[in-house]
């Protein structure tokens, strides 16, 4: 594969360049005497005049992808870092495999024709690299690691350049109100009671509450717009399969029941609710011609099949920036935190009743009813105006803010006798 061009690599071209030419005008009366005043070599000259075009500039016969792959695969990762989703080799090596993929099933189809015949449907394990090489708008770094500390002190120039950033996306797509919607996970332990304020004795060291004891985990997928409109719910259990005897009568018939190896939301299932719930229950409700999806850094959000069906859907996806959803994500900062609320008193009061053990049938019937009660038009629309984005409003997030731009030095104790650095060896040398 060839190296990306260097400084000289370009002085090499160059000079090899004005040795030909001062060969064709009859500045040397031979090929040899014009190499040698310009210190190239012989035989690559020759070749060149005879037509043979130099290797950087020629596209190697086991690059797999055609030029248009390639270029549209170079356009996605950009884009994609564009929106605050810089990509792993082996996301970019996926979308590679992707392409191919789509090329085969078009010739079966008879919509291409002119393709290579592919005998493998997988690129090489060095191929992202030599295709970061071959393209100087794209370039390999390290992740900057983002301290925690660091990250508490909120950096408001990134806070206003994802304000800018969704001005920027607005206006080039002409992406109405209405057409925003945010969508995030958020988990539970099946029989655990969530904290409360209650009221006791004064006396009384910490008041203790009787949890049920099932700590299965559960994820749940929601999904909400500007105007207080909520997607039907994705409830991810833990376990291999769902029977029929989880469901009841009382649960909409529209939520998306999923499983996986410890609940956890996986990329597939990513993909299901991207399908199966957001395409199905917004295509129709679509005021202008694109939908605006903002959600975290989450790894099932930017896999290549997830971009790719948003693309082909008029979906642009935006990714808040890391260490900050408490401040930039509807759901957090105006649904989850009364969710938790809400399900903790449920399953609370359940236990009151006598159950003391929660099962899948009974998490959901808990979560059915604190859905009712907390993701509700209200809340919805004050996680949209808390997080600045409806109305348009960035001063009401970056108020918020605790900048500590560095830690103050204390000032200098004045002494009237000089301190030395040594071992006290009784109290009043220890009280200096």
């Amino acid at each position: 594969m060839p190296p990306r061009k260097s400084s000289q690599l370009a002085q090499n071209e160059g000079r090899i360049a004005l040795a030909i030419q001062a060969y064709q005008r009859g500045q040397f009366s031979s090929l040899t005497a014009a190499t040698t005043a310009y210190d190239v070599p012989h035989s690559t000259v020759y070749d060149r005049i005879r037509g043979r075009v130099a290797r950087s500039n020629t596209r190697p016969k086991s690059c797999k992808l055609t030029q248009n792959e390639e270029a549209s695969l170079e356009q996605w990762i950009i884009s994609m870092d564009e929106r605050g989703l810089p990509l792993r080799i082996d996301t970019v090596r996926q979308m590679a495999n992707l392409l191919l993929q789509k090329r085969v099933e078009n010739q079966v189809t008879g919509q291409v024709t002119d393709s290579p015949d592919l005998t493998d449907l997988q690129v090489g394990k060095n191929w992202v690299r030599n295709f970061v090489q071959r393209h100087n708008t794209l370039q390999s770094r390290f992740t900057r690691k983002y301290d925690y500390q660091r990250a508490k002190c909120e950096d408001p120039t990134i806070i206003r350049n994802w304000f800018r950033l969704i001005q920027n996306v607005r206006a080039k797509y002409g992406i109405t109100d209405e057409d925003i919607y945010n969508f995030d996970e958020t988990g539970f332990q099946m029989g655990v009671i969530s904290t409360a304020r209650v009221i006791c004795g004064s006396e009384k060291a910490k008041p203790i509450c009787v949890q049920p004891g099932n700590r299965e985990w559960v994820t749940i997928i929601e999904c909400i717009r500007t105007d207080g409109w909520s997607l039907p719910a994705m409830v991810i259990f833990k376990g291999k399969q769902h029977p029929t005897t989880w469901y009841s009568s009382q649960l909409p018939p529209d939520w998306a029941i999923g499983v996986s190896e410890n609940g956890w939301t996986t990329d597939i299932l990513g993909l299901t609710w991207l399908t199966d719930i957001f395409e199905k229950h917004t295509k129709d409700r679509i005021v202008g011609k694109y939908r605006l999806l903002i959600f975290d850094g989450h790894g099932s959000h930017s896999t290549p099949e997830f971009d790719l069906f948003c693309t082909e859907h008029s979906i642009i996806t935006l990714c808040i920036p890391p260490h900050s959803s408490h401040l930039l994500q509807p759901l957090d900062v105006g649904c989850f935190a009364a969710v938790k609320r809400s399900y903790g008193r449920q399953i609370e009061l359940r236990m009151r009743a006598g159950l003391n053990h929660i099962d899948k049938p009974d998490f959901l019937q808990a979560y059915y009813e604190t859905r009712k009660e907390t993701l509700i038009p209200g809340h919805i629309q004050s996680g949209f105006a808390g997080t600045g984005l409806i109305p348009y409003d960035p001063d009401r997030v970056l108020e918020k803010l605790h900048v500590t731009l560095r830690t103050p030095t204390p000032p200098l104790i004045q002494s009237s006798s000089p301190w030395a650095p040594e071992t006290p060896h009784n109290l009043r040398e220890l009280d200096r």
